[in-house]
């Protein structure tokens, strides 16, 4: 095997592992930081040593075996284990872990201790990227745009949260289940729209190493329960909305809106899983939760081989469906889109200018109400809009949109 090949079969496995070192080491121990420290070193040690002496034929138990081992060194060396009874335990922990959940996985254990709703939602995001998923302190960083310094404390200090207030490592009872996961899939969402449009105005507009990541940790919880149909909602959204990421953004960095886009550039592969994904949903007979109805909302977008054959009376359907299960500002401003299709902008205009006191610190809602105005021939008014969406919006893209389009007014 050369170089390159031993390369790659690192990065595989750091991306297949990580998640299963770590959460082993975490039940062993009983500490983050001793679990974090050590799957990093055994993975150096992997760089160090593979090229060398060849990728072992089962990576996964010789990185935790490795990693055990480069523990039981740290802790020996911090002397916090000066009973030999106890160095004993560690070097000969036998014992099978106890199920104690509905779901026995300790990658699932991990996921949910980083997602405790005791800490932060920020904390939890950067908490859950570098434990289950393996990103440097450094990247984390990049994608949140703080500097390495600030996210490094941030994750400190939640390791140390959980260790002072004793968060327990274990998945939910399942009583608790439903809540819990709707608080982890709330992570994984965040993480995917920083990185489906990007909220700084110096970074990459949409940055794919963030919704790869959301994608790949929604497989990951997607593997571990099946049968929980949010979280399949969930991917699917993340797929129809992946699949038309390189038609979203032109040459010159300008966003193209849906409309817009080059269909064929759409990615049909994503397209096609995201919606197998939703009729197993449908033909469940089981009243779908928040994602899965916005997956089926990008499904009816995907489908249409031209924005004319768009299906806009079942968009607004759904939207009614999911106005009843979240009847937030930003559903109702997304559901008036939609009915801008059909009853024209005028009714459209009327129940986004209710939504006013709400939203109008929200670049999307002036954005709106622009668009629509232009429809109508209100152009100064449309313009005024326009300007107070560019000076809201922080993405590039769309502040070069936007611009573009404020512009083209006569």
């Amino acid at each position: 095997m050369n170089r390159v090949d031993v390369r790659e079969a690192i990065t595989r496995a750091h991306h297949e592992e990580w998640a299963r070192v770590v959460a082993a080491l975490t039940r062993r121990f009983d500490d983050l930081d001793i679990a974090e420290e050590a799957a990093a070193e055994a993975f150096a040690t992997a760089v160090e040593h593979w090229p060398a002496d060849g990728v072992p034929p089962n990576p996964g138990a010789w990185l935790t075996t490795t990693a055990i081992r480069k523990a039981i060194d740290r802790i020996r060396r911090e002397n916090k284990r000066d009973d030999k009874q106890a160095e004993a335990q560690l070097l000969y922990d036998d014992d099978p872990p106890e199920p104690v959940g509905p779901i026995d996985d300790e990658r699932l254990r991990l996921i949910f201790t980083c997602c405790h709703p005791a800490l932060a939602m920020q904390t939890r995001v950067a908490l859950t990227l570098r434990m289950v998923g393996g990103l440097t302190v450094p990247e984390i960083a990049r994608g949140f745009l703080v500097q390495e310094a600030a996210m490094g404390q941030r994750i400190t200090r939640a390791k140390a949260k959980i260790k002072t207030a004793r968060i327990p490592y274990r998945v939910p009872s399942e009583q608790d289940l439903p809540a819990r996961i709707c608080g982890v899939l709330a992570v994984l969402f965040l993480v995917f729209n920083e990185g489906y449009l990007a909220t700084g105005p110096d970074t990459d507009p949409v940055r794919h190493d963030l919704t790869a990541e959301a994608i790949r940790l929604t497989r990951l919880i997607r593997a571990l329960m099946p049968q929980d149909g949010e979280v399949a909602g969930l991917l699917a959204l993340m797929l129809l909305t992946e699949a038309r990421r390189t038609a979203r953004v032109s040459g010159s960095g300008e966003l193209v809106t849906l409309d817009e886009q080059d269909r064929g550039a759409w990615d049909a592969a994503l397209i096609a899983e995201g919606h197998r994904l939703v009729r197993e949903r449908l033909a469940a007979g089981v009243a779908p939760g928040r994602y899965q109805i916005l997956a089926a909302i990008n499904a009816v977008h995907t489908s249409a081989r031209d924005v004319r054959d768009t299906d806009w009376s079942q968009v607004v359907a759904l939207y009614d469906q999911l106005v009843r299960l979240d009847p937030s500002p930003i559903v109702a401003l997304n559901r008036a889109i939609a009915v801008a299709e059909i009853d024209g902008p005028e009714v459209a205009l009327a129940a986004v200018d209710r939504l006013e006191d709400t939203l109008a610190g929200y670049h999307a809602y002036h954005a709106t109400r622009a668009d629509l105005l232009r429809r109508l021939g209100r152009s100064q008014e449309s313009r005024a809009a326009y300007d107070k969406a560019i000076k809201l919006a922080g993405n590039t893209a769309e502040t070069a949109y936007l611009t573009r389009r404020r512009d083209q007014l006569g």
